[in-house]
């Protein structure tokens, strides 16, 4: 503790030197006792005893300030008076910002430089996974959940889970009644108009999603999508169990029910259950003694797919001795 007014060390300075008080202590009781007060708030000139006192006074006039951004629609709190400007649009629909390429609008300027990046082609983001690249940040954290196996985004009515918040908005309209898009060619309705496109090519034959590597066709993009990973050798989602990885969620479903010991397929002709259902399927053929899958050359037909590209690889290999000799 310092010098009081008059020069002299006060009591109470002694006795906190000899409990082995600190000078910031000692400062601290000095302006307590005498009443100083040597912080001032610089916006309404308020003023405090200690450091502590002005930040948790500061804070209360940060908290006043966000109320001040306050959107009258939904309540929700922005930090600046910009961003709540912004944030009312997704209210009214303006979109003041337009990309001069494809004549798309925007919400903020933001949005549109990060769009602009589609067109020249810059992909900045890069997975650290699998070292995909994307042109949006946003579509990395997208993507990265097929890596983690996040999807946090819940249906409230059938408690399914998704990576996509817009994902989840289609799915719940699958729980509504009503099907409002009616197919053309037949009496079949759909609840998404996304699903009716998808079914109306199946009278049109329209396939318009193409593979650049095999130039396979495809009626949906999912397909399209699914399909360019057996190209890549894409495998993104991933057992935590045992490493193994897989090209589609539904397959690493299938496959964790193997370390959980789970077997929910039952088969009806003698009670046996299997924890995958195409495990299921194959073994229903030695009841029913279907055979698909037949050779193109000999005619022989198989139960199981395995057999049959066994018996195909025979053919191959005495093609390759006739050819040889």
């Amino acid at each position: 503790m310092s010098l009081t007014s008059r020069g002299r060390l006060t009591a109470q300075t002694f006795s906190c030197i000899a409990n082995g008080e600190t000078l910031s202590s000692l400062r601290h009781l000095e302006r307590k006792h005498t009443e100083q007060k040597l912080f001032t708030c610089r916006k309404c000139e308020t003023n405090f005893t200690t450091l502590q006192e002005k930040k948790l006074h500061l804070e209360e006039h940060r908290e006043k300030k966000k109320k001040l951004f306050n959107c009258q629609q939904c309540g929700k709190v922005c930090s600046s008076s910009f961003n709540l400007k912004v944030h009312i649009r997704t209210h009214s629909g303006e979109k003041p910002f337009y990309c001069t390429e494809c004549g798309k609008y925007f919400s903020s300027k933001q949005s549109l430089v990060a769009h602009q990046t589609i067109h020249t082609g810059e992909k900045p983001y890069e997975c650290s996974h699998c070292e995909k690249r994307f042109s949006l940040k946003a579509h990395v954290r997208i993507h990265m959940r097929l890596h983690t196996n996040e999807r946090p985004y819940q249906c409230s009515q059938c408690e399914k889970t998704f990576t996509q918040s817009s994902i989840l908005k289609s799915h719940q309209k699958t729980h509504s009644e009503e099907k409002l898009f009616q197919c053309s060619h037949c009496d079949k309705r759909f609840k998404l108009k996304s699903h009716l496109k998808c079914h109306e090519r199946i009278h049109t034959g329209e396939k318009p999603h193409l593979c650049s590597h095999c130039g396979k066709s495809f009626s949906d993009p999912s397909q399209l999508r699914l399909h360019l990973r057996v190209h890549t050798g894409e495998k993104p989602y991933y057992c935590k169990d045992c490493g193994k990885s897989f090209s589609r969620h539904q397959i690493l479903v299938s496959h964790q029910k193997i370390h959980t010991g789970e077997k929910p397929y039952k088969c009806s002709e003698c009670e046996k259950t299997f924890a995958q259902p195409h495990a299921l399927k194959t073994h229903q053929r030695l009841h029913t003694g279907e055979k698909p899958y037949q050779c193109s050359i000999c005619g022989e037909r198989f139960t199981h797919l395995g057999s049959f590209h066994t018996h195909q690889k025979k053919h191959a290999k005495e093609q390759a001795t006739l050819e040889s000799s």
